[in-house]
């Protein structure tokens, strides 16, 4: 499809798709009517979509689709783990750009998000232009041990906070703990709220550990938004405690599927990202070496200036031809 230049972008609008297993799934369509049509896939898993995403498309070129996975955002049921795993949503993707009369689409995706956009297309090929991806998360056991096992040198005391809350007496039992604390009567509502807080500190603490510039604020602690975290991080507990249903070796087959198809690869990754390590650039390369990678001095959050410039630079090399920016995406040596 070739983009409209200058078509002034419609008003965002927001709606449900329902599945056969009566989930709802709630997505938001954003810019010009005829512009080049990109699906965007939050992180997490878990942590909804994000209405700023939007600020890395040029609204007046590109169509952009910001999908609530399930359990998530505005998709309902809310926190909900059953029916809810990797091979639902590639589902929800696909059907989400059907029910757009959508042929083709170029899919963006940052963290969990960057690992099912890898499986998505590895699944349906035919249905993606290209892939850009944003601090590349490989659903491996040793990413999962890294964030609840190693990563505790870098946040100590919000680490041993996050291990009261849960119960946990040795670190690699830690994950397996909350999962079960935040399973539907696994917990007090009470006991619930303050293990997700806890949680939510600790993801800061180690986010704020990479010096990206970001303030450790305490979340919010009215019992709505608690609720939302322990939403978030049940699904998330769901995700990690089964590699996301993919693992590492699976999901690099799946990418290399979608490459061997024509479908092209772009990543862009943080040097100082302590959650998804950096090397994981050199694991894809390995796997597909057409993958066009670039690491940034940056860390993992989306939010951060330089990852938020070269994510929207990527964007606009893959799915805008005729933008010449003076700029290439580097190969990792």
């Amino acid at each position: 499809m070739r983009p409209q230049h200058g078509s002034p972008p419609a008003p965002p609008t927001v709606h449900a798709l329902r599945t056969r297993e009566a989930q709802c799934v709630s997505f938001m369509v954003a810019g010009a009517a005829g512009g080049v049509p990109v699906v965007v896939l939050h992180g997490g898993p878990g942590s909804g979509s994000q209405p700023d995403a939007t600020r890395l498309f040029d609204l007046t070129r590109f169509r952009v689709v910001l999908i609530d996975q399930r359990g998530t955002g505005r998709s309902t049921p809310r926190g909900g783990v059953r029916h809810n795993r990797t091979d639902r949503l590639i589902e929800d993707i696909e059907a989400v750009r059907v029910r757009l009369g959508i042929e083709r689409w170029g899919v963006l995706g940052g963290s969990w998000g960057a690992a099912l956009a890898l499986a998505y297309a590895g699944r349906h090929p035919q249905s993606v232009t290209g892939v850009v991806l944003r601090g590349l998360f490989l659903t491996s056991a040793r990413e999962v041990r890294g964030l609840f096992v190693t990563s505790r040198k870098r946040a100590p005391h919000a680490w041993t906070k996050l291990c009261a809350a849960a119960g946990c007496t040795l670190p690699a039992g830690l994950l397996a703990r909350c999962a079960a604390r935040l399973q539907h009567g696994g917990a007090s509502d009470a006991q619930q709220r303050a293990l997700a807080l806890a949680w939510r500190g600790y993801e800061n603490a180690v986010l704020a550990s990479a010096g990206a510039r970001r303030k450790l604020v305490p979340a919010r602690s009215s019992h709505k938004e608690s609720r939302k975290l322990v939403d978030k991080y049940r699904i998330q507990a769901h995700y990690l405690t089964h590699r996301c249903w993919l693992g590492e070796t699976r999901l690099l087959s799946l990418a290399r599927l979608a490459a061997a198809s024509g479908v092209p690869l772009a990543a862009v990754h943080g040097s100082r990202d302590p959650v998804c390590p950096p090397v994981n650039l050199r694991r894809l390369t390995r796997a597909v070496p057409a993958a066009h990678v670039e690491c940034v001095r940056a860390g993992h959050l989306a939010s951060d200036p330089a990852l938020r410039e070269h994510v929207a630079h990527a964007l606009a090399a893959m799915f805008l031809p005729s933008t010449h920016e003076g700029r290439t995406l580097r190969r990792a040596a």
